[in-house]
């Protein structure tokens, strides 16, 4: 059944490249970002509620973003992510600090600008609604296919400087993500 959604994911996306493509509102062609960033990620909701049965507090997840977005049209945009934990999942259970491997992520999918606001001539705020689909590789070293929701608000100034701050939410994990960054429009 994942199969399915991953072959209807990708045949979307070539789909949107070959036929979506509609002249840019700019004055320049600008065809990608390119940004780093941080988020946090915090752990799913029902492995919390057995952990705060256990008198546990659980630590969020920092992790370095990588990321791309190739802009296919004025509205669709492609965004391409690689996330990586700079330390392990901590829990502190019984006043004892535990720690549980975190792995990277990737993925892809379909961002949609819903609203832009132009603050002035230079500066702009838009938001972005983006389906995705990552894959992880577990505890037990397979990969895992989890769908994403996740929206940003990209604060633009000139002609390419962004920065962003947005959440996400993975579904098939059940984890709440928290993302913010900067980066360059070429």
């Amino acid at each position: 059944m994942k199969n399915i959604y991953i072959i209807a994911l990708f045949s979307f996306l070539n789909f949107s490249l070959v036929y979506g493509q509609e002249a840019d509102s700019l004055k320049k062609k600008y065809n990608f970002e390119l940004s780093f960033g941080q988020s946090l990620l915090f752990i799913s909701n029902s492995k919390q509620v057995n952990l705060h049965e256990q008198e546990a507090v659980v630590l969020p997840t920092s992790s370095i973003l990588f990321f791309a977005e190739f802009r296919q049209s004025k509205r669709l945009r492609v965004p391409i992510f690689f996330n990586v934990a700079t330390e392990s999942k901590q829990f502190i259970v019984n006043n004892q600090l535990i720690n549980e491997k975190t792995s990277p992520t990737f993925g892809t999918g379909a961002a949609f600008k819903l609203i832009q606001l132009k603050i002035d001539d230079k500066s702009k705020v838009e938001m972005e609604l983006a389906p995705l689909i990552s894959f992880l590789v577990d505890s037990k070293d397979h990969v895992r296919v989890a769908p994403i929701l996740a929206t940003r608000f990209r604060v633009m100034r000139g002609d390419n400087f962004v920065m962003y701050f947005g959440l996400s939410y993975s579904v098939g994990i059940n984890a709440l993500g928290l993302l913010y960054g900067t980066g360059t429009v070429f």
